[in-house]
């Protein structure tokens, strides 16, 4: 199938299917991806580290604003980090607020933006992938833009990270927020986006995790150099002309073999909220993913 032609519907439910059956054990991973390097062969860096974190923005800028600022208002000593945005063009706020970001000198932070056409963007595995295969860095966490970095966060990565040759690792605990509205004042702060932005330490309690989930991905970078991310799984790498459910977070624990390593890891905040504004729909489809998105959360939080 042509790579740059955005898959139909139909079958990217059908090889969706087919891909989530086979995660779930009913075939080898090895049977859809490159060998995984041994432990063994994986450097075990210590000291200072070189951290990549890869992100995607479509029509989150107001999210995006708190991942950015964290970097500026608590830089890393150390290790060196690059930032990766990926994001479109035709998303003006994303793009606005990358150049207002961009112009800032952050100690130990490199920004790099990398455009992609939307219907690449919207499959979230594309990006990450090209992420993996090209990285320089010792360590790559592929996240979400809405989750911050704030203080002590990557210095206790490094920290965590000494000689390590995992696979992949993930923050034992998180803070978040309640499921918040669209109306929440920290989604609507009411002035520009182009700042830096404070969110208040109150609004956010701890949630412990138990695998690598989406925005909590770190992986050793020779191994994400040796197999990409789900770089074999076509479905994966297919662009889309909507926003994709990002079920290939769940295919990448699953070529890796593990949910990852739990670790001590502090200054990890992400903000939770009800409406998923990227994906397509009126708004009685807007308000019905609203609904199950919180009847969700209670289930997996026992409330």
């Amino acid at each position: 199938m042509n790579r740059n032609r955005p898959a139909t519907r139909g079958h990217d439910s059908l090889a969706g299917l087919l891909l989530r059956l086979a995660a779930s054990g009913w075939a080898p991973a090895r049977w859809f991806r490159p060998p995984l390097p041994p432990a063994g062969d994986r450097r075990a860096k210590s000291g200072s580290l070189d951290l990549e974190l890869v992100s995607h923005c479509w029509q989150y800028a107001h999210f995006l604003v708190y991942q950015l600022s964290s970097l500026v208002q608590f830089p890393p000593t150390d290790a060196r980090v690059t930032m990766t945005v990926y994001y479109c063009e035709e998303d003006r706020d994303t793009a606005a607020l990358l150049a207002y970001f961009g112009a800032m000198q952050v100690p130990n932070v490199t920004w790099q933006w990398r455009a992609l056409p939307r219907q690449s963007l919207f499959r979230r595995g594309i990006g990450r992938n090209e992420a993996a295969l090209q990285t320089q860095a010792d360590w790559i966490w592929f996240t979400d833009c809405d989750l911050m970095f704030r203080d002590g966060c990557l210095d206790g990565l490094v920290r965590e990270l000494q000689g390590r040759t995992d696979a992949l690792v993930y923050p034992r605990i998180e803070r978040v927020t309640p499921l918040l509205a669209d109306q929440d004042p920290l989604l609507n702060p009411g002035v520009s986006l182009c700042r830096l932005a404070e969110v208040d330490d109150a609004r956010f309690t701890e949630l412990p995790r138990d695998r690598a989930t989406g925005p909590l991905q770190i992986t050793h970078g020779d191994v994400a150099r040796a197999v990409g991310y789900c770089s074999r799984l076509k479905t994966y790498q297919q662009p889309s002309e909507t926003w994709c459910k990002a079920r290939e977070d769940r295919a990448f624990r699953w070529l890796l073999g593990t949910r990852g390593t739990p670790l001590d890891i502090p200054g990890v905040y992400r903000i939770r909220h009800e409406t998923k504004g990227r994906y397509t729909g009126g708004r009685t489809s807007t308000r019905l993913r609203s609904l199950v998105r919180r009847f969700g959360h209670r289930i997996k939080e026992g409330s």
